[in-house]
């Protein structure tokens, strides 16, 4: 119910101040119930009211203090209808009429719709999973309520195992349904250990990879999110087995160039990030074809102004492939690298000084001479030395701690070689800690 300012005020000067009948109200807000349903006990509440009530773990009426025999509340139709009738009678005043809310899902109805899925994936009928599947989406977009319903109800499995299904052998005929399936999966985060597993099935994981490398906007920012989702609490064996995808990395690299939208470039910088830092996957591979493909120099010119979640993995990429030498020089080969490396520090999160400190102590290594005297000078140049110091100052871990540390040393040799910046120059600093 919505009152116009101008329209109670009005009402009150004419002596008709409007009275809301108690039974309208909800127990709980006290409130107009937008959304009457009853309990088990015969009290009627606003739906947001009491589903709030239920799921912070009540099992009992708030107002008769009674264990309730189901926690599934009933619409109740006749107080609805009545509240709507007395908005429209009071609509001079101001009152607009609520809207006839749509019923969410119920357990049963959801768990009846992934029965049908995996009834017709059993069958391997395509346009029987392809409606259910639709019906699934369009419950999910419809509420949040809705959203938690169907994956309670064991959704995640019941897609991914459909998706596994309709990928293997050609599965060209069915990728609208893939498509479908793919972009319900995107909808339920997070996704389970088991239906994890079927989506790292190698049919799965080749119809993925087909979806960004051929698929439209929509089925290439799917894909990324749930390879995304799959990815971040994988084993070392599934990341090799997605490295060993061939046009893979070409795909993911054009995503991050090109990008369709923050998610999907945060998405892809997430997956290039585990494949180049896993233990056991072909790392030096892996580098060496981001490197060619001219990934180092893409990432840092997208660090010269990035919000929070891409600048940590822009660094955290970078870090990665500067463990080998051809990451290194290409690197210190573009200008922007020191004085980016030395802006992040305690700038934007304590992730990304960490990132920042490990490849500052990478470069500032990995040269010998006269040559390594250039990448200090310039580190002192751009104000490192005092933030390393203020970083000390202010704490960090220990291995970042340590890593500071050298670097401080390193830096402290060349410090009669120019006039460094004075410390007061950072008394506004913004401290993220």
């Amino acid at each position: 119910m919505i009152l116009s300012w101008r329209r109670r005020r009005a009402a009150r000067r004419s002596g008709m101040e409007l009275t809301i009948p108690s039974h309208f109200k909800c127990p709980i807000s006290l409130d107009v119930m937008k959304d009457p349903v009853a309990l088990s006990t015969g009290i009627t509440y606003d739906r947001e009211s009491i589903e709030k009530w239920i799921e912070s773990g009540n099992h009992t009426c708030p107002i008769t203090n009674q264990v309730l025999k189901s926690l599934e509340p009933i619409p109740n139709h006749a107080i609805r209808k009545m509240i709507q009738n007395w908005c429209e009678e009071n609509k001079s005043c101001g009152v607009e009429r609520i809207p006839t809310p749509r019923v969410p899902v119920t357990s049963s109805e959801a768990s009846e719709i992934l029965s049908r899925l995996a009834v017709a994936r059993r069958r391997g009928d395509a346009e029987g999973c392809l409606a259910a599947v639709g019906k699934v989406r369009g419950l999910v977009a419809e509420s949040e309520r809705n959203r938690r319903c169907v994956v309670a109800c064991g959704a995640g499995r019941s897609l991914s195992e459909a998706f596994e299904r309709f990928s293997a052998g050609y599965f060209g005929k069915n990728s609208v349904l893939l498509g479908e399936i793919i972009s319900a999966l995107a909808m339920i985060f997070p996704l389970d250990d088991e239906a994890k597993s079927h989506l790292w099935k190698a049919s799965s994981l080749d119809t993925m990879a087909w979806f960004l490398k051929c698929g439209d906007l929509t089925g290439r920012r799917n894909a990324v999110l749930v390879m995304r989702e799959i990815v971040s609490s994988s084993s070392q064996e599934n990341i090799i087995a997605l490295v060993e995808i061939e046009g893979i990395l070409e795909a993911l690299f054009k995503l991050v160039k090109n990008p369709i939208c923050t998610k999907t470039t945060k998405g892809s910088l997430t997956i290039i990030y585990h494949m180049v830092t896993s233990s056991q996957s072909p790392q030096n591979e892996v580098r060496r074809r981001l490197i060619d493909m001219g990934m180092v120099f893409l990432l840092l010119e997208m660090l010269v102004d990035p919000e929070k979640g891409i600048c940590e993995r822009a660094l955290g990429i970078l870090d990665g492939l500067c463990d080998c030498e051809e990451g290194r020089e290409k690197a210190l080969a573009h200008p922007l690298t020191v004085p980016i490396l030395v802006k992040k520090l305690l700038r934007v999160s304590n992730l990304a000084t960490e990132f920042s400190i490990s490849m500052l102590s990478k470069l500032c290594q990995c040269r010998e001479g006269g040559e390594r005297g250039h990448v200090l000078v310039e580190a002192l140049q751009v104000g490192a030395f005092q933030k390393l110091l203020l970083l000390l100052q202010v704490g960090c871990g220990e291995e970042t701690k340590e890593k500071a540390s050298e670097v401080l040393k390193m830096l402290n040799l060349h410090r009669d070689r120019l006039e460094c910046i004075e410390s007061m120059d950072f008394k506004d600093l913004k401290r993220p800690f």
